[in-house]
């Protein structure tokens, strides 16, 4: 699939506008400008944008994935034939399809502007059919929304006057503006807690916002928090929409992934709530320094992390024995901070080959600046470019990957299936997470997956009926 798309604006995402210049093509691989050595590269976006290519791994999350978060809730997309195609499919695939309603856009509603009346007389029809009555419906509205005389306070002021039981929210599936601001992943974590009302707050809880998968069970994060008196509360553990509305007690959220800084500032602008940005990192320094400032706010002594280092230490150190010199080729949809996570690969001696990424987060410099010193010929490639299409996807010998791209692109069968740094059990965060993480990394070496099946599953960590 080639799509052109505009230039991105918003300095929030990994791609801004700067351009690499004078790549030269890479001999290796073929793949033009697709593919450079990282001592030729510009950060933070070494390959230039334009039409786009988009590969078969599936495994990142869309907006209904992330909507579905929401307990008790409908989502009711208002879209052309053709764009909810993509929708309804994703719907049917993760066996959601009683929580997803669409309506129509056709050529009659355009022309005539009769965009108002069809969305609030479409919703009504669909709650009155619905066999449950949802406490919230996120109303996804397309970019035609943009191009029409389309009063959306309208619309919306109407639905809550004829279902004053139900809380409506807007939600948007707006592709041909994702580079133009924040992107619809973005607005989707903004939108998935714009329903929760002020309360009162309670000191001691805690909440952990904008991840579409739960931080899993061992990580340091919640023993921290423990040990202060705190209750670390997710998304993932409301049940119920009252639930939900409880997250609203918390005074402090903490966001983990930098997509969901725009959600903590919305949230701190509606109700009061501070917010403090802990990066899912793999530099030791800069994790102790998460957990100082975790520990501060709750009022305890810093955790000692030398043993936590050497358990983290021991456990790369035993996949690398293990792994040796084989190549190693890791994307970005393994980890918001893919740089950071190559580096510490490095350092323990892994023969890292290949990254592939179209751009890389401000937050990530000096771990590129220090790949580029120290190992030079790392080639990083290009997961987008129109190139992608036709490049060999064969690997002369064994390679291990890391992530859902890395395998689809070299081929191989030998690949840790984590994205967006979540696994089985959740988001592989701290020191406990570096551990889990090598153990894939053995796991993943000695017994081959089917990679051709299982990165075309949407929405890794959803229930899959494919």
């Amino acid at each position: 699939m080639l799509r052109r798309l505009s230039h991105r604006k918003s300095d929030q995402e990994t791609v801004c506008g700067c351009m690499a210049g004078g790549a030269e093509q890479c001999t290796e691989t073929g793949d033009g400008d697709s593919v450079i050595a990282i001592s030729e590269a510009h950060f933070p976006a070494p390959f230039k944008e334009g039409l786009e290519y988009s590969s078969p791994a599936r495994g990142i999350w869309n907006i209904v994935h992330t909507g579905m978060l929401i307990p008790e809730s409908h989502q009711i997309f208002v879209c052309a034939e053709g764009c909810l195609r993509g929708v309804v499919l994703t719907a049917v695939e993760m066996n959601r399809m009683g929580r997803y309603s669409a309506i129509e856009v056709r050529e009659q509603n355009v022309l005539t502007g009769g965009m108002e009346e069809l969305m609030i007389d479409g919703v009504a029809d669909v709650l009155g059919k619905l066999p449950y009555r949802p406490r919230a419906v996120l109303i996804f509205i397309n970019c035609q929304h943009f191009f029409l005389a389309y009063d959306q306070d309208f619309v919306f002021d109407s639905l809550k006057k004829r279902f004053p039981d139900i809380d409506f929210v807007d939600c948007y599936m707006i592709p041909t503006l994702r580079k133009s601001g924040i992107t619809p992943d973005q607005k989707m974590r903004m939108q998935m807690y714009e329903l929760i009302r002020p309360q009162p707050f309670c000191e001691n809880l805690i909440n952990i916002i904008g991840t579409n998968r739960k931080v899993f069970a061992d990580s340091e994060i919640y023993s921290i928090a423990e040990s202060g008196g705190r209750q670390i509360v997710q998304i993932h553990d409301c049940s119920t929409y009252d639930e939900y509305q409880n997250m609203a007690c918390a005074p402090l959220n903490i966001f983990v992934e930098p997509l969901a800084k725009n959600s903590a500032e919305r949230l701190k602008e509606r109700l009061g709530q501070q917010y403090m940005y802990l990066p899912t990192v793999f530099g030791y320094d800069r994790l102790d320094e998460n957990y100082r400032k975790l520990a501060e706010y709750c009022g305890v002594k810093a955790p000692d992390t030398a043993p936590l280092r050497g358990e983290a230490d021991a456990a790369l150190d035993e996949a690398a024995e293990l792994i040796g010199d084989t190549p190693i080729a890791v994307d970005y949809s393994f980890t918001f901070e893919i740089l950071s996570f190559t580096r510490l690969l490095i350092e323990h001696g892994f023969n890292v080959r290949e990254i592939y990424a179209d751009g890389f987060a401000a937050e990530e410099e000096e771990d590129f600046r220090w790949l580029k010193e120290n190992h030079p010929d790392i080639l990083l490639s290009s997961c987008v470019r129109p190139q992608k299409r036709f490049a060999d996807r064969h690997r002369d010998r064994k390679y291990l990957a890391l992530g859902q791209k890395a395998a689809y692109f070299t081929g191989t069968d030998y690949f840790v299936n984590v994205v967006e740094g979540a696994g089985d059990e959740g988001l592989y965060y701290g020191y406990k997470g570096i551990v889990r993480i090598a153990e894939l990394m053995r796991e993943a070496f000695e017994t081959p997956k089917d990679m051709k099946k299982l990165v075309q599953r949407k929405g890794r960590g959803c229930e899959s009926l494919v």
